[in-house]
């Protein structure tokens, strides 16, 4: 029987366990995943504010000038054991696209959520965010040994819904009022998963989605 992860305990002789996920860096054909780091925040900055991203009320992409911030409070749920951020970058020149994570997670029962994701606005539909996707939910299932992986998002988010969905994922059900959201409107929580059976359709339906000429 396999055991759960261990999400980072104290060494022997002091320090600490590398906590799970560990941190890892993935790459694909459009699509590149760092571990994040602070010194990411100019290019994040700037990729925020391609597209006034922040000003979309149904989401909480952070601001230009409050990107070290947002990069501080992933940084410290990193720290926590809860998150696992990444910065995303355009393999092709390297330019940074936006940020994502494994969050909100499962250490015991081997889950997590693709969740906390943003991209520039000139690089969305460009297949760069099916990748990052993909390049997650592959190592997710096939090297974490996950039993499911979530996305939620604001029910009113329609094109992050209907993004969840071309993916492959299922909807499980919507938390109503689940959050405050900045502006002080409730946020009803559309929540989908793939589970690990799941995954090799998903993973035979996303491999097809890249493969189309764009």
């Amino acid at each position: 029987m396999l055991r759960p992860p261990d999400p980072g305990r104290d060494a022997p002789g002091g320090g600490r366990v590398t906590p799970w996920p560990p941190e890892i860096g993935l790459a694909g054909r459009v699509a590149r995943l760092e571990p994040l780091a602070r010194d990411h925040c100019a290019g994040l900055a700037e990729a925020a504010a391609d597209g006034d991203l922040q000003a979309l009320w149904y989401t909480s992409v952070p601001a230009p000038d409050g990107m070290a911030a947002e990069i501080d409070r992933r940084l410290a749920l990193r720290a926590s054991g809860s998150m696992l951020p990444f910065t995303v970058f355009e393999a092709d020149g390297g330019r940074v696209a936006g940020m994502t994570t494994y969050m909100n997670i499962d250490a015991a029962n081997r889950r997590v959520e693709i969740g906390s994701t943003w991209t520039r606005a000139s690089a969305q539909r460009t297949g760069l965010n099916t990748e990052a996707k993909r390049l997650l939910l592959a190592h997710a299932f096939e090297a974490l040994d996950c039993i499911a992986v979530e996305f939620r998002t604001h029910v009113m988010n329609r094109q992050s819904r209907a993004a969840i969905e071309r993916l492959g994922a299922k909807l499980d059900g919507i938390l109503r009022a689940h959050m405050l959201m900045p502006n002080g409107s409730l946020r009803d929580t559309a929540v989908y998963s793939v589970t690990a059976a799941e995954w090799p359709a998903v993973k035979a339906n996303l491999d097809f989605l890249l493969g189309r000429p764009r």
